[in-house]
């Protein structure tokens, strides 16, 4: 298939979930919120009107909100565990390995703000480690939706998953990628444009990109096939190697470290079924900086220009 971009609107996640989460719970008692004093960024405001018993607010208690979490689990509830990514993640990760991972408790965890959306905040609040962090916990699927309609599909997916998992939301708009009525599937890639010259792949926030820059790359007479990796645990095996052996080379895109997120979960399968000349682009292992989160992307070589540029060089390496 080939996906149509359009770039003239950008849409918030955020907003996909909370009314999606509001559907959900108006069919389903038994899914409840719980937030660490984050109602507002997590745009829960309309949820906690309409269902003021169904909404908890721990208080800045990361720890204890995930506790909480995986109790209400225990009862039967359906609890969608929502905070800002680098401290639900962060700060809770020996709740999320022990209560959740390990229990195998049905929590629903919802990283608001991920990657580099808190730009201006600076380090602290950057998640550009949650893919690792998460990923290497069995049981919890990590999953980054593309847009508003993947973000959906995915919520939906979520409530009806007998298990944890582990949901990437940011707050940087993002244009229309997916069809409205989109299906998850959990482990299945998206395959958005067809190509044999090389294969981007890419999830959340940077799959636009991706798919802006084989347009670029088009021009040159170069088909990249882009692929939307929105599932990182578990990943599309079958798609990348698919791609090694079809298109010879493989370029990633992510908003994270380029330590065990996306770019090293490609890399596994590259290297265990097919080797190819692959490239990752991601934050280089540092700090980042204080900044607008566009504006980080594009330091961190991660442009429209620089990715269709990137993509030129390791094509160059097939040879």
């Amino acid at each position: 298939m080939t996906a149509t971009l359009d770039t003239a609107t950008l849409h918030d996640c955020r907003d996909a979930f909370v009314a999606t989460l509001q559907a959900l719970a108006t069919e389903n008692q038994d899914i409840v919120a719980v937030v660490n004093d984050s109602v507002g960024s997590s745009k829960l405001g309309g949820f906690r009107d309409a269902f003021p018993q169904r909404l908890i607010n721990v208080g800045i208690a990361e720890q204890n909100m995930v506790g909480v979490g995986a109790g209400l689990a225990n009862g039967g509830k359906i609890p969608f565990v929502c905070a800002a990514a680098p401290f639900l993640t962060g700060r809770a990760l020996e709740q999320i390995k022990a209560d959740v991972a390990y229990s195998e408790a049905n929590v629903k965890l919802v990283g608001i703000s991920s990657g580099l959306a808190y730009g201006e905040l600076g380090a602290t609040h950057h998640s550009i480690e949650d893919f690792a962090w998460i990923r290497a916990l069995p049981n919890v699927p990590v999953i980054a939706p593309a847009d508003r309609h993947e973000t959906i599909a995915a919520v939906t997916w979520a409530a009806t998953h007998q298990g944890g998992c582990f949901l990437r939301l940011s707050r940087v708009g993002v244009p229309d990628l997916l069809p409205p009525g989109h299906v998850f599937t959990l482990g299945r890639a998206n395959l958005l444009r067809e190509g044999l010259d090389v294969t981007l792949i890419a999830n959340g926030t940077l799959t636009h990109r991706a798919l802006r820059a084989a347009d670029l790359l088009a021009k040159q007479g170069i088909f990249a096939r882009v692929l939307n990796m929105a599932s990182v645990r578990p990943i599309d095996t079958k798609a990348i190697i698919a791609a090694a052996q079809e298109t010879g080379a493989i370029l990633t895109c992510e908003e994270h470290t380029l330590f065990g997120g996306l770019g090293s979960a490609v890399a596994e399968v590259v290297v265990d079924h097919s080797p190819v000349p692959m490239k990752r682009l991601g934050v280089p292992g540092i700090f980042a900086p204080t900044g607008p989160a566009n504006f980080l992307l594009d330091e961190f070589g991660m442009s429209v220009e620089a990715i269709a540029k990137s993509a030129v060089e390791l094509i160059q390496r097939k040879a």
